[in-house]
């Protein structure tokens, strides 16, 4: 009996920046180009059996949870990634992290290719890559003192120095994000939500990194201490001269912290834009939706947009753009053609044909 691979699952073309799009692309930190991740729900090979027209036949089923995205970010700023539950903004944190393998597409870091290197290879990326992870209290090891916590990457990334230099540097490093070094032998349940986030922040500056992505860092803490904590990471890129790609779904954290803000729906980054220019004046309808939700004591903007239609599943994509079946300016083009992003007057990208036609 044959086993015909069919029923698998086309992933829609990518929509890529034409090379005039980019603006000193060759001086950023970190490229991504046409990055897509899919997840398997097909199970093993004898799961994603079926009978169909009296054959066997195999069906595959996946999530589709990045779809094409490009980003630059320039050495020194701070990019946030914006978007509802389930866009994919962290799927991309952990990708250009090497946590989980892109399905296709490239990343790279300081002008070098890094997607698709080993875990050996990937090393001495490591200590220039660091991470703060959202969860405060599941991203630090229970068994581990803070002292311990501190110190293993230092023992990992500097093998020559001795003792008193690793400790001479976690000393520095939890001085320098307001936690008292007498405190390096208790364990991490022993503090509470806000030092957990700061133990974790002083990991990732413990070997001196220059690129750090926050998966919203500040969404499992208490309104009282995001400032604080928000407040410790700018003086940390102020002080160190750090680059952040910054995961959030708070734009008022956004409005404060990004120096740039990308914009995705779906797996797809619709719009990029500087944080004054993203506020002041939104191309994507979108983007209009989202700030348009802001609650604000004195609002000076138009009536809330409220979208209509089903919010799509990843699973099974729409046709053309993503976002057409919610888009109150859609037309039978938007159904048919994935848009790509394209640079405004102001140095806006932006994905839409209803901009690109001057309809919007």
């Amino acid at each position: 009996m044959s086993v015909d691979a069919i029923d698998t699952p086309r992933t829609p073309q990518a929509a890529r920046i034409p090379a005039t799009a980019i603006e000193d692309s060759d001086a950023a930190l970190l490229q991504v180009r046409g990055l897509k991740k899919r997840f398997s729900l097909s199970g093993d090979f004898l799961d994603q059996l079926r009978f169909k027209g009296g054959k066997l036949v195999r069906h595959q089923e996946y999530v589709h949870a990045i779809n094409g995205v490009d980003l630059d970010i320039q050495r020194g700023e701070a990019l946030c990634v914006v978007g509802e539950s389930g866009c994919g903004k962290s799927t991309v944190a952990r990708t250009v992290m090497g946590l989980i393998s892109p399905s296709a597409g490239e990343i790279h870091y300081g002008g070098e290719r890094i997607d698709g290197l080993t875990s050996r290879q990937l090393l001495p990326y490591r200590k220039r890559m660091q991470m703060i992870f959202q969860n405060p209290y599941a991203s630090l090891n229970p068994r581990m003192t803070i002292q311990q916590t501190l110190e293993e990457p230092l023992r990992l990334h500097h093998r020559d120095w001795s003792r008193q230099q690793i400790a001479d540097k976690v000393e520095e490093v939890m001085r320098s994000v307001g936690i008292n070094p007498d405190w390096g032998k208790r364990f991490g349940h022993e503090f509470s939500g806000g030092q957990r986030q700061r133990i974790a922040i002083a990991r990732a500056l413990a070997v001196d990194p220059e690129f750090i992505v926050a998966d919203e860092p500040i969404s499992a803490l208490d309104v009282s201490i995001q400032a604080q904590v928000l407040n410790l990471l700018m003086d940390a890129q102020r002080e160190r001269g750090l680059t952040y790609l910054f995961i959030t779904h708070d734009l008022a954290v956004v409005e404060h912290f990004g120096t740039r803000v990308a914009v995705m729906y779906l797996g797809t980054v619709c719009e990029v834009a500087t944080t004054e220019t993203l506020f002041a004046k939104p191309r994507h309808p979108y983007t209009q939706a989202l700030l348009s939700a802001i609650p604000r004591l004195k609002d000076d903007r138009p009536q809330h947009i409220r979208l209509s239609g089903e919010v799509p599943t990843p699973v099974n994509l729409p046709s053309g753009c993503v976002f057409h079946g919610r888009c109150p300016h859609a037309n039978e083009r938007c159904t048919r053609d994935i848009p790509q992003l394209q640079r405004q007057g102001d140095g806006t990208l932006v994905a839409c044909h209803a901009v690109e036609e001057g309809r919007l």
